[in-house]
């Protein structure tokens, strides 16, 4: 089956500068490992990024609250997105 442009569109995320500011590193790197990886337990996901779960709490709460990550029903949490488009530019001042 043919996938349609406004199908694709549904499954991306574009990023202001100050979503990107929110994402730092480690950030990145969990998102990386959680990437088509389906839902999972923040312990898990820690397990993964071989970091310590309450430190990574902490990054999935901020996440959460960019809109990043999600919440299944059941409390686990999911990278809902096929790909992360992130544009900005730096300037020297």
């Amino acid at each position: 089956m043919e996938e349609r442009k406004s199908d694709r569109a549904a499954h991306q995320l574009y990023l202001a500068r100050t979503d990107v500011q929110a994402a730092v590193r480690k950030r990145w790197e969990l998102l990386n490992a959680m990437t088509d990886a389906g839902a999972m337990s923040i312990r898990e996901a820690a397990l993964r990024v071989e970091r310590d779960v309450k430190a990574v709490h902490g990054d999935v709460t901020a996440l959460l609250n960019a809109g990043l990550l999600s919440k299944t029903d059941d409390g686990m949490i999911v990278f809902p997105y096929d790909a992360i488009h992130v544009g900005f530019m730096l300037k020297a001042a």
